[in-house]
């Protein structure tokens, strides 16, 4: 069996560090043989670790498509504002294409990916990791027990965390909507798409509403400064830059985002000069730090959605399930799931496989992807857990919702394309 050959386009945080390892963990079923980046540093490092010869390694993402390399898949890992025409253009050339999410921020962007994929005949995956987590997968095996009966509603909440939104959506890649994509969509297609796994309905209908209410100019302490190094509150400041980035101890993310330097003077030179050191209530934000979003499915089916920046991030994600017979309460964090039977009154505890959700990259569904997808490539049939029309679904929840948001109204999805 030979392995499957992939090309790398983007090779940040997700494409580098969350999927690619697992050539090195199965080196007989992945080999990644081109790799583009624009960033020097970054491509270098990623052909140094996977093994990518000199004359594989590309600037841009077009010149790596373009330059005949014999490969059967390539990984779109680019920012989220270049997912589109580098998953199109790669399935026009003849490769199945794994895309992480978002996959694009319009209806229009949506449908070529979708059109694309039929044309051509070349399947293209989306990165929605939490279908493959124990946690999740746990949870829709209760669910299709009966043991709850039919699903009425769910109470989800995504909890970012507080220093994690500072990190990534105050200061960092995802803090505006024009440079990469509004928060919900961003962070929260995960979720659309594991409700919709979950409930195995479409969404009909949503509401939504939500804001930029903390992370602004006006909420700034008497005696902060424009960078953390010179504030004089940055003590007693949960979101201080020092605090996060310069535990001598931590070496991988978020401080491996921040540079390629992780020594204590790497560091302080990348808050001085870089966006990571800048006051969170003196960056160029706009994205909000807190939605909740009211969906209608199917059959009548409900679900809430909240996602917050307000949380602490150890708790991960957080649900209740209610069904005609029973309910389930989980945490992603928590050793185990709770399990209520309204018929008998009994209440059980079943175990949650790799507590603290974080154990590998969201509670193991990084590698579960990108080993599913590599399977799928190997002729394993059924093993890849959603078709492009049901993540795209996901995607056109999420774009409601923001429109939802911005117009106070009700938004219909339209499941049926």
């Amino acid at each position: 069996m030979k392995p499957v050959r992939m090309i790398c386009l983007g090779a940040g945080a997700r494409g580098m560090d969350a999927y690619a390892p697992y050539s090195l963990l199965a080196p007989d079923q992945l080999k990644f043989v081109a790799v583009a980046d624009p960033l020097e540093q970054r491509r270098k490092a990623f052909a140094a670790r996977y093994g990518v010869s000199e004359s594989a390694v590309f600037a841009d993402w077009k010149d790596a498509l373009d330059a005949g390399i014999e490969a059967d898949a390539a990984l779109v890992a680019t920012q989220d504002n270049h997912h589109v025409d580098p998953a199109c253009y790669a399935m026009e050339k003849g490769y199945d294409v794994l895309l992480e999410k978002p996959i694009a921020k319009t209806e229009a962007e949506l449908m070529r990916i979708y059109n694309t994929s039929l044309n051509t005949k070349k399947r293209a995956v989306v990165c929605h990791v939490l279908r493959y987590t124990r946690f999740f997968n746990t949870l829709k095996a209760i669910i299709d027990s009966g043991e709850i009966g039919d699903v009425v509603n769910i109470a989800h909440s995504e909890n970012i965390g507080y220093w994690h939104m500072a990190h990534s959506f105050v200061r960092g890649n995802w803090r505006r909507e024009d440079e990469t994509s509004p928060m919900f969509l961003a962070k929260s297609c995960h979720d659309t798409d594991i409700l919709l796994y979950l409930i195995g309905k479409d969404c009909k209908r949503v509401a939504s509403f939500g804001s930029l209410k903390h992370f602004t100019a006006e909420n700034a302490p008497e005696g902060s400064a424009e960078r953390c190094l010179d504030c004089s509150v940055a003590a007693t400041c949960p979101y201080s830059a020092t605090r996060l980035y310069m535990i001598p101890f931590l070496t991988g993310w978020p401080v491996s985002v921040i540079t390629d330097d992780i020594s204590p003077a790497g560091r302080i030179k990348a808050l001085r000069e870089g966006p990571y050191g800048r006051c969170v209530y003196r960056c160029d934000n706009d994205v909000v730090d807190h939605q909740s979003t009211i969906l209608e499915f199917e059959g009548g089916v409900t679900a809430t959605m909240t996602v917050s920046a307000f949380t602490d991030f150890r708790h991960g994600r957080t649900i209740h399930i209610m069904g005609s017979h029973g309910e389930i309460r989980a945490k992603m964090s928590e050793e185990t799931i709770e399990v209520t039977n309204f018929r008998t009154g009994s209440v059980r505890s079943t175990e949650n496989p790799l507590p603290g959700g974080m154990s590998d990259g969201h509670g193991g569904g990084d590698m579960g992807l990108i080993g599913a997808f590599v399977r799928m490539e190997l002729g394993e049939e059924g093993i890849v857990k959603s078709s492009i029309h049901d993540s795209i679904q996901s995607h056109l929840i999420c774009i409601a919702a923001e429109r939802s948001r911005h117009e106070h109204t009700v938004v219909d999805v339209d499941s049926k394309f």
